[in-house]
């Protein structure tokens, strides 16, 4: 069965945004670039894949992408509207009235019914939630996996990682790499309660 894994940048405070969707705060190391590209090609948006060298590379890991209005907009702002042409994508939003691309599904309603479709569909690879926040913490009972990019900077205010009310759900690190920034990578799975 397909996984739904959360793949996100994440500031020390727990932030994957600023207030107005910002993210170009976190710092870079080369070290952290070079991994992320090679381990998640898929992750870079279409229009800047021939500039990374990833022209023709194939899907690694993902198959799909799921995002909510925040994730997608920063796309559309820059004339992109199939920012993943790559996967199948897929923006769940209920503000957005339609969508001018065939290549991106408008969900305006349950995510999570959304998510059980496509696990349980013969996919190739698994589905990244790409985020937001509000939608990450709709999805957090469907969550199979964690990857947390965690970079080394205090947000101070934003886009919350989670931000769907108080629900604890216990996940365990199963692991960690380093950077020369102090940034991390880590993986979490879930856990029993």
């Amino acid at each position: 069965m397909r996984k739904l894994v959360y793949y996100v940048a994440v500031s020390i405070d727990g932030f994957i945004a600023g207030p107005g969707g910002e993210f170009d705060f976190y710092p870079e190391a080369p070290d952290m670039v070079e991994y992320l590209r090679a381990e998640f090609p898929e992750t870079m948006p279409a229009p800047m894949r021939p500039h990374l060298g990833l022209d023709g590379v194939p899907n690694k890991r993902f198959g799909a992408v799921i995002m909510g209005r925040g994730s997608y907009q920063p796309g559309l702002d820059a004339g992109w509207t199939s920012p993943y042409a790559h996967l199948r994508q897929y923006v769940v939003s209920r503000s957005l009235p339609e969508i001018a691309d065939p290549a991106v599904e408008l969900v305006p309603e349950d995510p999570i019914g959304l998510v059980r479709r496509l696990k349980a569909e013969d996919g190739e690879g698994d589905i990244w939630l790409c985020g937001g926040g509000l939608l990450a913490g709709q999805l957090l009972p469907e969550i199979d996996e964690l990857i947390l990019k965690r970079y080394p900077v205090v947000a101070g205010g934003g886009v919350p990682a989670f931000a769907e009310g108080f629900r604890p759900r216990p996940f365990a690190p199963v692991e960690t790499l380093t950077f020369s920034h102090g940034g991390t990578v880590t993986t979490y799975r879930p856990t029993a309660a």
